[in-house]
């Protein structure tokens, strides 16, 4: 008998162990609970904060109307038009140009036939010169796919200017096809009677 009662205040003691812990965790949850309700509620007020919440429109100060943009090729016809790379000659180094179409446009009234090229993505014209017979296509050392040329006057920058410039193309092919609408240009150019 005294065996079960030895064992009963050992379960009893236990059984208060439990409870005490019990007790203990119950009140770390309910401290915890306090702590999230309070970053809670500080969370929401700053929410709340007028300052901190504002109501943001952008509207343009200036009203820009659509405009026609002219390219002056529009008295023009397009005769040959291909893919390129275009260099130029600086101070004894080749520097790029801009990679793009380069057209040979014909004038409707004029008759005269011109080479413009634009650079892909901005449109920036990085070659405007008229096709002179005198002109001449020169073999490009090194490559099979590239022609060097001299533009007396080309129109690019401000000031019309003397150029010797390097255009390369994807294939032999397509540097033989250049070459046959440059001496057709050249060719029609020659025609036109001078004034």
């Amino acid at each position: 008998m005294e065996n079960e009662d030895v064992e009963r205040r050992e379960e009893k003691g236990e059984e208060i162990k439990e409870a005490r812990a019990g007790e203990e965790h119950r009140e770390e949850l309910d401290s915890l609970k306090e702590l999230k309700e309070e970053l809670d509620g500080e969370n929401s007020k700053k929410e709340e904060n007028p300052e901190e919440e504002q109501d943001l429109s952008f509207t343009p100060v200036v009203k820009v109307e659509k405009q026609e943009t002219k390219t002056l090729e529009e008295d023009e016809e397009t005769l040959f038009s291909i893919r390129a790379k275009l260099f130029r000659l600086d101070d004894g180094q080749w520097k790029e140009r801009g990679v793009g179409e380069a057209k040979f446009l014909k004038h409707r009234e004029k008759g005269t036939v011109r080479l413009v090229m634009r650079r892909d993505k901005t449109h920036k014209v990085c070659a405007n010169h008229t096709v002179l017979p005198e002109m001449a296509l020169k073999e490009n050392t090194g490559s099979d796919r590239a022609w060097v040329y001299k533009a007396p006057l080309d129109f690019t920058e401000d000031k019309p200017q003397s150029e010797t410039f390097a255009i390369r193309f994807a294939t032999a092919e397509k540097r033989a096809e250049f070459r046959e609408a440059f001496e057709d240009a050249k060719k029609t150019n020659k025609e036109i009677p001078a004034k």
